[in-house]
Order: structure tokens, then C-alpha cells, then sequence
């Protein structure tokens, strides 16, 4: 029976770094793929950036393949205005993602397009797990001509859910689990609150995993200066949006970065960390790389697919080994060139 996933091409260059991505699933297995509008795309269609048509297809899926949303023609100050961004947080809402992982191993072959030392990065292999749903960017916002509010809050509910989900990626990562859990509990509540609770999960179900405590600020800094010192970070939504993107840059491109939006029980959404690039849309040099490893991270946590997951990470890596560099990383590589590079090695 042929899995079922809805694919959201978006915006910018997300409709070239979908299609490539379909055919290399096709090689793959047995899927059937439903495309629907999303984002800017949808605004432009429906009036708004998710429909309740494409919110009832991507829960009735097996997975969700997102590529890219937003770009300038959508930008505005207007909160009555709808804004790709409202699809993201209404997917996410509407199926119940509160776990996003996002994985930072940089490629050997890719060592020296980061912005960091090859010393600095080699040997780098972490995961961050944001928390999705809950946090400032769903707390009640209010707007006057001179003022404005955004309401952080959460629940020992939410908290205890996505430890929980990092803590068992910790343990399913190594012999040695490390879970290091980044707050701001010096000056805010609910980070005393996060900490409290994230303390009394590991000593009641994870003993075994080890548990460290690191300001928001000063995990930024290590980010940078001592990677390799982090295994599985966790932390809330605002902070994780920010400390993910740059640990991207770790890898040399934000282009490299796959992601997960895992529930408790219904579909994963899978998508880039990348943005929709439109200065470079329509030109043919989109890097698929990310899109590709989102696929991979699809397969593996979305389908249970990991012998597939496998071969398409290792397609990527031969062809990065064999000098495959698209322009983000140096080359000239377009779109399509990438992708018969990833194909030639897919096994």
C-alpha cells in the first residue's frame, strides 16, 4: 500500500527543490503525493496562507513535505493582513507539532565552507529539540499606537513533553546521553518553571541521561566557540528558533539543514531550515541538499523507512565527497546538476 504524503511546495524556490525531491522519493518506495497550495502561493489563491481544505488533507496524511514559505511581496506590519508565517503556526497548531528536531553533523567533505575552524566543528554532532506550540510566539498579543505585548507562557504540561521527547533522543543517540536544557531562568518565570519541571522528569523516567542547565546567552556563545560539547539541546520555542539557525551555520550553509515537526501520534511535517530564497528562485541554483536530507528525516521518523533514510543521506555525502559544491558552498552547481549528482549515488 503506497504511503500518503501531502507535499507544500510554497513559496520562492520551494516548487524547484520539491519536485527533484519527489523524483528521488519515487526511487524509493511506494508513495502518492497530494499537492496543495501553502503559504504566500495560498494567499494569493485563497485570501489566507492555510485553508481548512489543506489542513484536513495534511491530517488525514501519512507525513507532510514542506519546502518553503514567504518572501517580500507578502511582508507587512499589518496584523489584519495574513502573512505566509500564519501557515507554519497554524500547521503546526492544527497537527499538534510541538517537537522539532533539527540536526547539526557537519559533512567532512563541507569542513572548510564553514565559517568556523575545521578544529572548531570537526567532530560536531548534536541535535536541537525546539519546542513548537507553545511560548511567546502563541501568547496573547496586544497593539496599541504606542505600545505592544507578547505573552510568554507555558504549561508543566508542554514542558514535560517535549523533555521527554529529548531525553529519548538522547538515549536513542548515544551510549552516553547528554540532554543540555537552555533557559533564562536568572530572569524570566517561565524558565524557572522549565527547569523545574525539566529536573524533576529526568530524575523520576531518565536517570540515566546526563543533564546539564546552560543560559540562553551563554549557549549562543558556546555554540560557536565549543560545538562538540553538546549532544541533545532542548529548549523552548523562541530560543530554539534562534540557537538552530545558528548552529546551521556550523555546517557552512543554512542550504544543508533538514528538520522534523514530529506529534505525539499523527503526521510529521518535514521541511528545510532554509528559507524561500526568492532573489534566487526561478534562476536554477537552488541548493536541493537540505530538502533531500528532509526527505531522509521523512522517511526515518515519519514512515519508519530507515535502510531508505540511510541511502539518501549517504547519496548526499558521496556527492559532496566527489566535489559536488552549489553556489552557497562555493560552486556552481545548479539545481539539477545537484540533483543527477544525488541520483548517480543513490543506491
Amino acid at each position: 500500500m503506497a504511503h500518503r504524503i501531502v507535499t507544500l511546495p510554497g513559496d520562492g524556490i520551494g516548487p524547484e527543490i520539491m519536485a527533484p525531491t519527489l523524483e528521488l522519493l519515487g526511487r524509493l518506495g511506494d508513495f502518492e503525493f497530494e499537492e496543495h497550495l501553502f503559504g504566500g502561493a495560498s494567499i494569493d489563491a485563497h485570501g489566507t496562507a492555510l485553508t481548512d481544505e489543506t489542513l484536513a488533507a495534511c491530517r488525514s496524511a501519512d507525513a507532510v513535505l514542506l519546502a518553503a514559505v514567504g518572501g517580500p511581496k507578502w511582508d507587512t506590519t499589518d496584523p489584519n493582513k495574513p502573512r505566509p508565517e500564519q501557515g507554519l503556526l497554524g500547521l503546526r497548531k492544527g497537527l499538534g507539532l510541538y517537537a522539532n528536531l533539527r540536526p547539526v553533523k557537519p559533512i567532512p567533505a563541507l569542513y572548510d565552507a564553514s565559517p568556523l575552524r575545521r578544529e572548531r566543528i570537526e567532530g560536531t554532532d548534536l541535535l536541537v529539540v525546539r519546542e513548537l506550540t507553545g511560548g511567546i510566539y502563541f501568547g496573547e498579543k496586544t497593539r496599541t499606537a504606542t505600545s505592544a505585548s507578547d505573552v510568554c507562557s507555558y504549561t508543566t504540561e508542554e514542558i514535560e513533553r517535549i523533555g521527554r521527547s529529548a531525553f529519548n533522543a538522547a538515549l536513542a543517540r548515544s551510549s552516553s546521553p547528554k540532554v543540555t536544557s537552555v533557559d533564562k531562568a536568572n530572569v524570566l518565570e517561565t524558565s524557572r518553571l522549565w527547569r523545574e519541571v525539566i529536573v524533576g522528569l529526568r530524575e523520576r523516567e531518565f536517570p540515566q541521561v546526563e543533564l546539564e542547565h546552560v543560559l540562553v546567552d551563554n549557549a549562543a556563545m558556546q555554540l560557536v566557540s565549543t560545538p562538540t560539547r553538546f549532544d541533545t539541546i532542548v529548549t523552548e520555542n523562541m530560543f530554539g528558533d534562534i540557537l538552530s539557525d545558528e548552529a546551521a551555520m556550523i555546517t557552512g550553509s543554512i542550504g544543508m539543514l533538514p528538520s522534523a515537526s514530529l506529534s505525539g501520534d499523527g503526521p510529521g511535517m518535514f521541511e528545510p531550515v532554509h528559507g524561500s530564497a526568492p532573489d534566487i528562485a526561478g534562476t536554477g541554483v537552488a541548493n536541493p541538499l537540505a530538502m533531500f536530507l528532509s526527505a531522509a528525516m521523512l522517511l526515518q521518523h515519519g514512515l519508519g523507512l530507515a535502510s531508505e533514510a540511510a541511502a539518501v543521506e549517504s547519496a548526499v555525502q558521496s556527492a559532496l565527497a566527489a566535489g559536488l559544491r552549489t553556489p552557497d558552498l562555493g560552486g556552481d552547481a545548479g539545481t539539477e546538476q545537484a540533483t543527477r549528482a544525488v541520483m548517480g549515488n543513490l543506491e
